[in-house]
């Protein structure tokens, strides 16, 4: 391996996503100390397009146009889905869905998913799964009287499709499980699992928040039956942009979701005095969308669609494997191990470092101007968006990395956590 700076530089000569990154704020070069942002897998940087479209609306559609503006705003979720559908899930138009948040979404479909297996009253998860969906695992299984069966996994290698397999029986109505690990940034084979928990009679519940965006993900072609994911990482949808979700086609009919609300319902307008699912995707909507976080949205996931998911998924690969590379070479050295799959093939785009005193690691690189972000129990997670990072950016972080942890000056950080870490 060539661990140049010049070489990381050729990589980016060669790169044919490099002029993506100059349509997102904050990525200029103006001679300082570049901030380089490696937290594309928290928070997406912003598009330099979204302000123009968020204006557009609010200058043109909503203070000139006001209610009549509804005409095109109504469409906005499935349109937005759709775009979603077929530049960056592998899915059918008609499938996609944008509404609510990821925790919402996860709700419904499980909820929905549960009433479409009567007679099975197992919900399955995974034991290191992101924590929303195991509380709302929980929470549905306590207000149906259902059993939760947690399924270990590695805390770095993720889960195992043959452990799983050993939880599966006739009783298992839903398997919750995340594509790509919050945590180490293990991937899950989709089709595989989606394969075992169709044999078993139940139906598989995809998370794709870390995954959308930046990992080539094929709904279709994998038969998976439900998913949702968020748009803030990957998709630069904005700070608690909404959510999509997805339903198979051949499923949507069949399941009914429990929140019943007047974007959910056919032919919304007539008022009727009861509840009549839409047909199609529109079943799974609920109240009225939030049209300008849906703007952003809509800017962002049609970027990622311009990029093309391969190439992002390629990149995202090379990102990765350089940050192990030069970790390998730098930091393992000095007490750093790896906390992630070492395949790159069986990551998704973030590579999680572990060390005991990974929080105050965190801070001091912050205050060198690189951001990650801190998981526990002593992780430092560095995620390089592949729509706008650099591999210049991969170096010079670890390159920052080095010299905070062989100087020694993170042990001046404080120990104890805040609340946003």
């Amino acid at each position: 391996m060539d661990s140049s700076r010049a070489a990381a530089e050729a990589l980016d000569a060669a790169d044919p996503l490099a002029g993506f990154r100059a349509r997102f704020a904050g990525t200029e070069d103006d001679g300082q100390e570049r901030l380089l942002y490696l937290d594309g897998n928290s928070l997406g940087r912003m598009p330099l397009e979204t302000p123009a479209a968020l204006a557009r609306v609010v200058e043109t559609e909503w203070a000139d146009g006001l209610i009549g503006s509804w005409s095109t705003w109504i469409e906005q979720a499935t349109r937005i889905g759709d775009a979603l559908a077929a530049g960056v899930l592998g899915a059918g138009p008609g499938e996609v869905l944008i509404s609510d948040s990821t925790s919402v979404n996860l709700y419904k479909l499980l909820v929905a998913g549960a009433d479409a297996r009567p007679g099975r009253d197992v919900l399955v998860c995974c034991a290191d799964d992101f924590p929303t969906d195991r509380y709302l695992v929980a929470g549905v299984a306590a207000a149906r009287g259902m059993t939760v069966r947690e399924v270990p996994a590695d805390i770095d290698e993720g889960l195992d499709p043959a452990v799983l397999a050993a939880a599966l029986d006739d009783r298992v109505a839903v398997v919750v499980l995340s594509s790509v690990a919050y945590r180490s940034g293990a991937l899950t084979d989709v089709p595989a699992v989606t394969r075992l928990v169709r044999d078993a009679g139940g139906l598989v519940l995809w998370d794709l928040s870390h995954a959308a965006g930046a990992v080539a993900v094929d709904l279709a072609g994998s038969g998976a039956d439900l998913a949702v994911g968020c748009t803030y990482k990957y998709l630069n949808g904005g700070p608690g942009a909404p959510a999509f979700l997805y339903v198979r086609r051949a499923l949507q009919e069949q399941l009914r979701q429990p929140i019943w609300g007047w974007f959910g319902q056919r032919d919304q307008f007539a008022m009727g005095p009861e509840y009549d699912p839409a047909p199609g995707i529109e079943r799974f909507g609920v109240g009225t969308p939030p049209v300008l976080a849906m703007t952003a949205v809509e800017v962002g996931a049609r970027l990622v669609a311009e990029a093309g998911i391969d190439r992002l998924a390629a990149k995202g690969r090379a990102l990765t494997e350089l940050t192990v590379e030069l970790a390998d070479e730098w930091l393992v050295p000095h007490g750093i191990t790896l906390a992630s799959p070492r395949d790159a093939v069986r990551r998704g785009s973030h590579v999680t470092l572990a060390h005991p005193a990974a929080w105050q690691l965190t801070q001091a690189l912050i205050d060198r101007q690189v951001v990650p972000d801190y998981r526990t129990p002593d992780r430092v997670r560095l995620g390089p968006a592949p729509l706008y990072t650099r591999f210049v950016d991969v170096w010079d972080a670890m390159d920052r990395f080095r010299v905070v942890l062989t100087s020694g000056e993170f042990e001046r950080y404080p120990a104890e956590l805040t609340r946003v870490t």
